[in-house]
């Protein structure tokens, strides 16, 4: 950001150690406490930022950028470890669509499993071309990494093949498959997923052991899930280890699963259809060692994205909000970063509480997508007005392309 514009748009001053973009964005209570309780914290080496689409997480708030020195809190980054976005824009426009897009929707939740399902042997065993041997050679590393993770022992009983098969499926919660049109009604596919039940299972156990330790060393703290692992311990060694496989898988798992739905649209059109310069792919839950302040410091991003200078993110709306191809500004004083998306306005509980199948097929109108029970609390009422969350970090990135969904596949 050049100081013309840094003077025209001055950071939100620092609040108790902490830094709001929420303007014109309701933040619960409930949140408002585990930020003060995250900013009284000894290892943090800065401010934390908070982004427009906060809400309520486990220890920490969900849109968190949090600076920490010689730690982490693995509950801070959460369970699915490296849970991101992937976003391709292709040679299709909406004039190209059929009328019905059912069918595509079937092709693609034929392809790519959803919920807990999983691949029934490791799916880029049975693709070819160069696509699929990039693949196969990225999992290849992945597989000889995973072999000697020091976490993998402390997993306990675990399917170790599971693993492998999980690699190109969705899950379940707020993770989808989109077709969405831009500004121009070009066509682009979008993705949202993580790193499936192995980056969960070494959230859950990095974060028992930090309470452990935390118990042990007698280490007073607003909430357990606040317990952090220090730089230098052989459990830090472990789970740094195991995070970095696991934003690695993720990554992974979200490029097979573009590569599935690639193959999947070529049934309708049956050309190569993909515009590989406009692809973009990045977490929104991870940790990362970064420069901030005048020196190295553990970034943790909990729901949350980069946004250096020139970068490209994905804020995503809802399943009938619009979304955003965004270009970051390089503000400084949020650690380089911007919004993970629209952020929960209420729990899953409260939306199917308060809203009905009627309000899904009202609020999804014109998406091909489910329209049962089991999404109710999916619904765009469900989240933030995302367009209030753009306006409050206006000076965090600049909107490069706007997209409105089309088709959704949800887990």
């Amino acid at each position: 950001m050049s100081a013309a514009a840094a003077a025209a748009n001055p950071p939100p001053p620092v609040v108790d150690n902490v830094r709001m973009w929420t303007a014109g964005v309701p933040v619960e209570d409930a949140a408002r406490a585990q930020i003060a309780n995250l900013a009284t914290l000894p290892i943090l080496g800065g401010p934390i930022a908070i982004m427009p689409d906060v809400h309520l997480g486990k220890g920490a708030t969900v849109g968190s950028v949090i600076p920490t020195r010689g730690a982490i809190i693995p509950a801070a980054v959460g369970v699915d470890i490296g849970c991101g976005m992937v976003a391709l824009r292709t040679t299709l426009t909406a004039n190209d669509l059929p009328d019905s897009l059912a069918p595509i929707r079937a092709a693609i939740e034929r392809d790519v499993p959803v919920g807990f399902d999983a691949h029934p042997r490791p799916v880029l065993e049975t693709r070819s071309g160069a696509d699929g041997e990039h693949l196969r050679s990225r999992m290849a590393a992945l597989r000889t990494r995973y072999a000697t993770l020091g976490v993998v022992a402390t997993l306990g009983k675990f399917d170790h093949a599971r693993v492998w098969n999980q690699v190109g499926t969705l899950g379940g919660g707020n993770h989808f498959i989109e077709l969405c049109l831009d500004e121009a009604h070009r066509v682009w596919i979008m993705l949202h997923s993580g790193s499936r039940n192995v980056g969960n299972r070494i959230g859950e156990v990095s974060i028992a052991t930090a309470r452990r330790l935390a118990e042990r060393d007698d280490v007073h703290l607003p909430d357990r899930d606040l317990a952090w692992l220090t730089e230098g311990s052989a459990a830090f060694n472990r789970y740094v280890e195991g995070l970095r496989f696991a934003q690695d898988y993720a990554t992974l798992n979200r490029d097979v699963m573009m590569h599935l739905v690639l193959h999947a649209l070529r049934r309708f059109f049956p050309r190569d259809i993909a515009v590989r310069e406009s692809a973009v792919n990045c977490h929104h839950n991870y940790a990362e060692v970064e420069n901030h302040l005048g020196g190295p410091l553990w970034i943790t991003r909990k729901g949350a994205v980069s946004a250096r200078r020139g970068e490209l993110g994905i804020i995503p709306g809802s399943m009938g909000a619009r979304s955003f191809i965004v270009r970051g500004k390089g503000n400084a004083a949020s650690y380089h970063s911007c919004s993970h998306g629209a952020g929960r306005a209420m729990s899953r509980n409260e939306a199917r509480r308060r809203f009905t199948r009627a309000d899904l097929v009202a609020q999804t109108s014109g998406v091909e997508c489910r329209k049962d029970n089991a999404v109710i609390d999916e619904l765009p009422a469900a989240y933030k007005d995302v367009e209030a969350v753009m306006t409050a970090q206006a000076d965090l990135v600049d909107v490069a392309h706007t997209l409105k969904q089309v088709l959704c596949v949800k887990g």
